[in-house]
């Protein structure tokens, strides 16, 4: 049989609009799975924000995520694990920017947690579902590693703005890219980090 690799995304594509994935999404691809393909989740949430879809669907391949960021076969070592993180000096020249940029916050993430600059824009759709603790606060006293990805947000009208702004300032080092729907979330990660990159990854795993 010629096996497949069957990579998904999260939003807009496997979730519905509530951000489930139905009775008849779950048994499709496990009707896949169970016929000997490989379904492997590639998106750009963090791995605290996906790891019960994978659950879910009771997978054991290797996942992307953050874009691409970070590709991993979640809770185990494994050999081609690779996560790639942003220079945390450049987080804290952004926050030294916030005002000139017209951000409303930034935020640093990493796999297990995040780190926001200020409560009053906290998302639990975009964070985690429990209320925020002074732990999550972005400062140097709490972040205190690299991350593998950042958020901004901003107004729509300067969305194109800060882009331009922060990669004539940063793209040596970082790519930043727009989140799709009704904020103007954008997300900066390490140069050169695409979600194909981590796919390209799992294939050759796979074989």
């Amino acid at each position: 049989m010629n096996r497949k690799l069957i990579t998904i995304d999260l939003d807009g594509t496997t979730l519905n609009p509530d951000s489930i994935i139905t009775s008849k999404t779950e048994e499709t691809l496990k009707k896949a799975i169970n016929a000997g393909h490989h379904v492997s989740i590639a998106t750009g949430r963090p791995f605290r924000m996906s790891y019960h879809y994978y659950q879910q669907l009771g997978l054991s391949t290797p996942m992307v995520n953050f874009n691409g960021a970070l590709v991993h076969i979640p809770n185990q070592y494994w050999a081609h694990e690779k996560e790639t993180s942003i220079d945390k000096r450049i987080v804290f020249e952004i926050l030294a920017q916030k005002r000139q940029l017209n951000l409303d916050f930034i935020a640093a993430e990493n796999r297990e947690t995040y780190f926001i600059d200020s409560f009053d824009f906290f998302d639990e759709k975009i964070f985690a579902a429990s209320n925020p603790s002074p732990q999550n606060l972005l400062s140097p006293k709490n972040l205190t590693t690299d991350p593998t990805s950042l958020l901004v947000r901003t107004e729509k009208c300067y969305a194109e703005q800060v882009s331009a702004e922060l990669t004539r300032q940063f793209g040596n080092f970082v790519d930043v890219r727009t989140w799709g729907g009704p904020m103007a979330i954008l997300e900066i990660v390490s140069k050169g980090i695409e979600k194909a990159k981590g796919v390209h990854r799992i294939a050759n795993y796979l074989d």
